[in-house]
């Protein structure tokens, strides 16, 4: 019995000893799936099963990923001093083009003005007197000034006034995707902007994130220049008021993408396991720990692990919490990313 006490105060000093030396944080490569079930109960294995799967399938839920990693990013500012800030922050004239509907008024001769003139598909209105005219990419004061010309040069007014007013857009669209309450189509309209469109689409989902965004946008559509580029937007200084910068003009076919929050998950031994929004800059894993109530008294807090994957690589980072805060070592504290998984297994004693 007196060995048996020994071997035991033996066994006991030694795995204190070897709790207590070791790096405080190990990162290494996963070579085996049941590295990170070890210690769980079925519960929990289930919640980081269903983890994997929400991180899978919200990752990337418009299938964009491919778009904008091939695809050049500016922020606001760089893509204003290469194309120039009149381009997008000087007022313009909307530009009418095919299925938007005309208001044309011709002041001397009112049998002449008519009502929801749409323009075709190949861009022609068809004109009392003068027949077919083509209006496709001009401004309504260009389209004044043209129809103004043709009634004086066919000798049926001199020195005609006319107005035109766009009454529907239909020729240009935008979408808005994410974390919208109303995502979809919109038709764009005369300087409309990303206030706007959020407007439009009901306003930012915070619950679903919306601390980032950014416009995709084709440039020279339908020439053998066209390209995409990423455009991206300060949209918390945007919606605080305090960077109007990002308040660009949309243009035909821009996509403005307002990405759900990124989210970590925490499972295992803490007094509230589940998914949180990673909406700070930064996230220590004392602090995620602290966000899910803290660990359980069964916790073995000094094999708590994060499985990360990077560049394709699934890691396994095995961190000695008590090390990082009861001995001193905060600054070893390890950071969380988006899409990590921490477990925090049960302890064997």
């Amino acid at each position: 019995m007196k060995d048996l006490r020994v071997w035991w105060l033996l066994f006991v000093l030694c795995w204190i000893g070897c709790a207590s030396g070791g790096d405080v944080v190990n990162v290494r490569e996963l070579s085996n799936s049941s590295e990170i079930t070890k210690g769980l109960e079925a519960g929990d294995i289930k919640q980081l099963e269903e983890a994997k799967r929400a991180l899978q399938s919200k990752s990337d839920p418009y299938n964009l990923h491919q778009v904008l990693q091939k695809t050049q990013s500016y922020t606001v500012e760089e893509y204003l001093r290469i194309h120039g800030r009149e381009m997008l922050t000087a007022k313009s004239d909307y530009r009418v083009g095919g299925m938007d509907v005309l208001d044309i008024t011709v002041y001397e001769e009112q049998d002449l003005t008519r009502k929801n003139v749409r323009v075709s598909s190949d861009g022609f209105i068809s004109f009392p007197l003068i027949g077919r005219v083509y209006v496709e990419n001009m401004t309504t004061n260009e389209i004044e000034n043209t129809l103004s010309r043709m009634l004086s040069e066919g000798g049926f007014l001199r020195d005609a006034h006319v107005a035109v007013m766009v009454t529907e857009y239909k020729s240009k669209q935008y979408m808005v995707l994410g974390s919208v309450k109303t995502p979809g189509t919109y038709p764009l309209t005369a300087q409309e902007r990303v206030l706007d469109a959020i407007s439009r689409s009901g306003g930012i989902d915070f619950e679903k994130g919306g601390n980032r965004g950014m416009i995709i946008r084709t440039e020279n559509p339908g020439t053998p220049q066209e390209r995409k580029v990423v455009i991206k937007i300060d949209l918390p200084g945007l919606m605080k008021g305090g960077n109007q910068v990002s308040n660009i003009v949309l243009a035909d076919k821009d996509l403005l993408y307002i990405p759900p929050a990124e989210q970590f998950f925490i499972i295992g031994q803490v007094e509230k396991p589940g998914s949180y929004l990673y909406k700070e800059n930064q996230i220590s894993l004392v602090e995620a720990i602290s966000m899910a109530g803290g660990f359980t008294r069964i916790a073995a807090r000094n094999r708590t692990r994060i499985i990360r994957v990077e560049d394709g690589v699934e890691k396994i980072i095995e961190v000695r919490v008590d090390e990082i805060t009861d001995a001193g070592k905060k600054g070893q504290d390890v950071l969380v990313k988006p899409g990590d998984v921490i477990v925090i297994p049960e302890s064997i004693f």
